[in-house]
């Protein structure tokens, strides 16, 4: 800290953000945080339930998104009696939801997009109309009655 108790700012402090996402803590941390046995989230990694980044030395490192999943799959373990298996399945169906919802997004922003551009144009071409012209209106024809009498045969 500088002398009037303000933080010095160095080049490198603010390039490094921490996010949910961001692998920071070691297998035992990780253990502790979940509450599981160092063991048990390697056989999690192995299952492809929990799969946490690796440092370029093979270690892992959980974020905190990974420490949440860890919980989850404990619950769903323990409290709802769910097999590893059907646990899995959860997740990868849990994925699939939030990526569709976040194409789903995608395709709504770009619909909107196009339907402003498109009353963009339809302005500028009502613009462009020249104010001279009159507009076109149907002549409305006259009500008449038609009534049809077939001939009558000559013997009647």
């Amino acid at each position: 800290m500088e002398r009037d108790g303000r933080r010095r700012q160095s080049g490198f402090s603010r390039a490094y953000q921490l996010t949910d996402e961001t692998p920071v803590y070691v297998i035992s941390v990780a253990a502790q945080l979940s509450g599981l046995h160092p063991q048990t989230l390697r056989q999690y990694d192995r299952l492809g339930l929990v799969s946490p980044d690796r440092t370029a030395g093979r270690g892992r490192r959980y974020s905190a998104r990974d420490i949440e999943l860890l919980r989850t799959v404990q619950q769903l373990s323990q409290e709802e009696g769910i097999n590893l298996a059907g646990i899995k399945r959860i997740i990868e169906l849990e994925n699939q939801v939030t990526a569709l919802q976040s194409r789903v997004a995608e395709l709504t922003a770009a619909v909107e997009g196009a339907a402003a551009t498109m009353q963009q144009r339809e302005a500028a071409v009502h613009a462009s109309y020249r104010r001279d012209l009159v507009p076109y209106q149907d002549v409305q024809q006259a009500s008449a009655l038609v009534v049809w009498r077939p001939k009558r045969s000559p013997e009647q």
